[in-house]
Order: structure tokens, then C-alpha cells, then sequence
């Protein structure tokens, strides 16, 4: 067994360590450090209308975070390939590339140069 001493946020704690192959042991903080709460859950994100869905085969790309687009670098009928650039999202003064996650023909787009969008809002859709 061998003892530590870790320092936290400037707080000190003495923490014993056992050697591998022995038995595992928690070691005991000092009673005036409160314990940690456990963080929440986070709730799952409400599911898209059923209507803005793609048709299988299709990949819909939507905006990641609310911002303004700058850029819109494809159009209806292009071929683009994986990770290719198609949307550069502007959000809280920081230019975003928003990319293909997969290749594909470009079957519709939904935004234009200038629109403001809200996360979830559907960018173009991939085929």
C-alpha cells in the first residue's frame, strides 16, 4: 500500500493506493470534503417530425447549433463525397464547416446564404 498526496482545486487529499494483485480498496477521503453529486441524466432529444424525414437512402444533414449561414458550396443534382464542405454555419463568431457524413447526390437543399437557423433545422438532404 503506498500513500499519496493529490491536490484538487487547490484542496489536498491523502489517498492510499494498494499494489496490483492484491484487493482493491477505495481510499477514504478526508470527512470535511463533501461527496460529488451524481450528475443528471440528460433528456434525450425530441425526435424529428415524421413529415421532414427522408426518404430511405437518403441522408438529411441539420444545423448542429443555431447561427447564421454564410455559405452554401453545393446545389441540387451535385455529387459530393464524404467529408466534403457543404454549408459554412456561422455561430457565436466562429465559422463552422458543416460536412458531408457520407457521399452521395445533393437532392435538395433547405437554406440559403444569409438564413438564420435554429438547431435541428434541416440544412439539405443526401441521396
Amino acid at each position: 500500500m503506498k500513500t499519496y498526496k493529490i491536490t484538487v482545486n487547490g484542496k489536498v487529499f491523502e489517498v492510499d493506493v494498494e499494489e496490483v494483485g492484491g484487493t482493491v480498496q477505495r481510499p477514504a477521503l478526508s470527512p470535511s470534503t463533501p461527496a460529488a453529486a451524481p450528475a443528471a441524466p440528460k433528456a434525450a432529444p425530441a425526435p424529428a417530425a415524421a413529415s421532414a424525414a427522408p426518404l430511405a437512402g437518403e441522408g438529411r444533414i441539420d444545423a448542429p447549433m443555431p447561427g447564421t449561414v454564410l455559405d452554401v458550396l453545393v446545389s441540387p443534382g451535385e455529387q459530393v463525397e464524404a467529408g466534403q464542405v457543404l454549408v459554412i454555419l456561422e455561430a457565436m463568431k466562429m465559422e463552422n464547416e458543416i460536412m458531408a457524413p457520407m457521399a452521395g447526390k445533393v437532392i435538395q437543399v433547405n437554406t440559403t446564404k444569409g438564413a438564420a437557423v435554429n438547431s435541428g433545422d434541416p440544412l439539405l438532404v443526401i441521396g
